[in-house]
């Protein structure tokens, strides 16, 4: 993944974006329905309705980032919420781009007998 800036916060959008849209219709849809401003630093991550694919938008100081990933198989896990936003941890993200449930991360323990 690529490193982001010390401070940099993660918003997911809640609901459903229509995919179609690109760095325009992301980029209103920040102002618009997350009140936040786009050329903020800050990453922005949407969702289409299937779920197997999201865009992330960000801006780097220079330019806007447009990232897409579609997942072959399975579902990107997204909150239940219809609207709003979403913050999320770097680590979050990482997860939710590898397709594993950020919500419940589960800690492997080594078994008591191996101490």
């Amino acid at each position: 993944m690529i490193g982001l800036p010390a401070g940099t916060r993660i918003w997911l959008a809640a609901g459903v974006t229509d995919m179609r849209s690109g760095f325009n219709g992301l980029a209103a849809k920040v102002q618009t329905a997350l009140s936040e401003d786009p050329f903020s630093g800050h990453v922005f991550v949407f969702r289409g309705k299937r779920g197997d694919l999201i865009k992330v938008l960000w801006w780097t100081g220079d330019g806007l980032c447009l990232l897409a990933k579609r997942l072959e198989r399975g579902r990107f896990i997204w909150p239940q919420a219809t609207n709003g936003s979403v913050a999320l941890t770097q680590a979050q993200l990482s997860m939710l781009l590898e397709g594993i449930d950020w919500r419940r991360p589960e800690r492997t323990q080594r078994p008591l007998s191996a101490l």
